[in-house]
């Protein structure tokens, strides 16, 4: 355990810093999992809209350093390549 008035504030820093991330994380990873259901299904309109609101997830996660620039852009990529290649 922390016994310095710094490292105890780090802690809580630290921890806070990791729920938010965590949280968007999971935002991201959820809007991707509406775009694959929306696949299975077949439906193109309900895939475009989920495509539509993944993608900002996804660069915003870029801009808060949860997910890396290239990670972001190949999977956008992919999930664009199979939404084309549905209709």
């Amino acid at each position: 355990m922390a016994n310095h008035k710094s490292a105890e504030k780090r802690i809580r820093q630290t921890a806070k810093r990791r729920a938010r991330n965590m949280a968007r994380r999971s935002r991201i990873r959820t809007s991707v999992r509406k775009f694959e259901d929306a696949m299975k299904a077949g439906d193109k309109a309900a895939a475009e809209a989920a495509f539509a609101s993944a993608m900002p997830e996804m660069h915003r996660g870029v801009t808060k350093g949860v997910v890396h620039k290239k990670t972001a852009a190949r999977k956008l990529s992919r999930l664009a390549k199979r939404l084309k290649a549905l209709g």
